[in-house]
């Protein structure tokens, strides 16, 4: 019965004392995992804080062409070197960053690809098998982005008042299949593009443009080499060739290289000529509609052209031009080929 009595007792103070401790005991982010020193995500493995939204992260696919300069932050992850890994590291004004370990290396001028390939160079004199990641914590300057088939796709930082064909030269221009056409994007915050042919997407809060390379390079002045805006994205895509189907020698695409467009007795010539069951006076070229799905049909006497009758006709990327059948010309050849040997015994019959 004491033994009891002292259960008694103490089963009320038990169920005092628990909530009162519960509440002394904060709950640890993360599992259970302290906080990261900082306030820096990185220590606990998650992406590093960097100066942009969380929607306007570099790419994967131009991140490691970045070209880091002074003043740019680093996040360094090596697992094996204690010492630099998870922390950042800011460029000094000279273009280095001095690291535990390894020493004074001078980053300026290295993209962060090339830069990981040196640590890990630098660490092998002391880590047998070493990995480096280097990410980006805080731009110098608010940075523009160049995907797509561009001579040096990557982050460029917008230092000043960049016009769209100055930095068109920062990026080395175009590679030889690259389309004549450029999709700039910009984000609400920057305000719409400056152009008439800017669409808003209140959705995706951005405005998108596209803009003619033929455009910029012959107008002394063109109005569509606007200022670049910080987190702008400049995207160049594959150029579509002009296709040929049909009554045609060789049947398929026909690239226009650096041309905006080609003529279709150019396009005609390639593709090796009419075959000889083309009907050349019913050319019909099946251009696309923009914004649609549909195409509209534009018929073209190529035989005039031929014979220097006539304005040639321009064709565009995604233009197909069909040439079909003359069914009248294959109907007399069949009826060459059958009726002709026939004709002596029909004459004959009618002879007698």
């Amino acid at each position: 019965m004491p033994a009891l009595r002292t259960w008694l007792i103490t089963l009320p103070l038990l169920c005092v004392a628990v909530p009162v401790l519960a509440q002394q005991q904060p709950a640890q982010p993360n599992g259970g995992q302290p906080p990261a020193e900082n306030g820096n995500p990185a220590q606990n493995g998650q992406p590093a804080q960097t100066g942009l939204p969380a929607q306007q992260l570099p790419p994967d696919t131009v991140r490691p062409n970045y070209v880091l300069g002074p003043n740019d932050q680093i996040l360094i992850r090596a697992p094996e070197a204690e010492e630099i890994n998870q922390k950042p590291f800011r460029i000094d004004g000279d273009g280095n960053i001095n690291l535990p370990l390894v020493g004074r290396v001078h980053a300026a001028g290295m993209t962060l690809q090339e830069l990981e390939v040196d640590l890990v160079r630098r660490l092998r004199e002391y880590i047998r098998e070493p990995q480096v990641f280097v990410d980006m914590v805080q731009f110098r300057s608010a940075p523009v982005y160049f995907t797509g088939l561009f001579a040096r796709p990557g982050i460029y930082p917008l230092q000043g008042s960049r016009t769209l064909t100055e930095m068109l030269t920062s990026v080395g221009g175009m590679q030889a299949n690259a389309s004549r056409h450029l999709t700039i994007t910009r984000h609400e915050e920057y305000g719409p593009i400056p152009l008439p042919g800017a669409i808003v997407d209140p959705e995706k809060k951005v405005s998108t443009v596209e803009v003619s390379l033929g455009s910029l390079r012959e107008n002394i002045n063109p109005a569509e080499n606007i200022l670049l805006q910080p987190y702008d994205v400049i995207n160049v895509g594959r150029a579509e060739d002009v296709y040929l189907n049909g009554e045609v020698q060789r049947i398929g695409g026909v690239q226009l290289g650096e041309r905006d467009s080609i003529s279709i007795l150019q396009a005609l010539s390639q593709s090796g000529g009419f075959t000889k069951d083309a009907k050349s006076s019913k050319v019909r070229i099946l251009r696309p509609v923009l914004t649609t799905n549909r195409r509209t049909v534009i018929y073209v006497n190529a035989k005039d052209l031929f014979e220097g009758k006539g304005m040639d006709v321009p064709l565009y990327p995604g233009d197909i031009v069909y040439i079909p059948r003359s069914y009248s010309r294959q109907f007399w050849q069949t009826f060459s080929s059958v009726a002709l040997p026939l004709l002596p015994y029909i004459l004959f019959l009618v002879a007698q």
